[in-house]
């Protein structure tokens, strides 16, 4: 079964809502199982529980089978999210084109060569799937 992950902020924005409908369409055309995932970062004292995230992705988007929802916290977000697609060996990973950018500048700092995507695939051993909203 394909496993989709998506990273989101909570409240949902616009751009996790355009990036949360294409995780969906996805994992649906793929029968595949969706991971939506949203990290607390330890800097921020308001932490989202997983209810809050599975109520805010169901007013959105209705009832999601073969749907979880996680949680995590962590120092630097772009990292928690790596650390946590590996973890669940999703297959394909979709993010915000906004997402990437942040990506970007951590990768910048750790290789030379910026290439988000062929990053992430190379290291996580998924497709990966950047979306632009509006």
């Amino acid at each position: 079964m394909t496993r989709v992950v998506v990273p989101v902020r909570y409240p949902l924005t616009d751009h996790s809502r355009a990036t949360l409908a294409e995780a969906i369409r996805i994992a649906d055309e793929h029968n595949g199982a969706l991971t939506v995932l949203h990290v607390n970062p330890f800097h921020v004292e308001r932490t989202v529980s997983r209810r809050d995230l599975k109520r805010a992705v169901e007013s959105a988007f209705g009832h999601l089978p073969n749907t979880s929802y996680l949680v995590r916290r962590g120092l630097l977000v772009e990292e928690t999210i790596l650390e946590e697609v590996a973890a669940e060996d999703a297959d394909v990973v979709v993010i915000g084109k906004k997402q990437a950018g942040r990506w970007r500048a951590m990768i910048r700092r750790l290789i030379d060569d910026p290439d988000v995507q062929h990053y992430l695939e190379t290291e996580l051993d998924a497709d990966v799937v950047t979306v632009e909203a509006g």
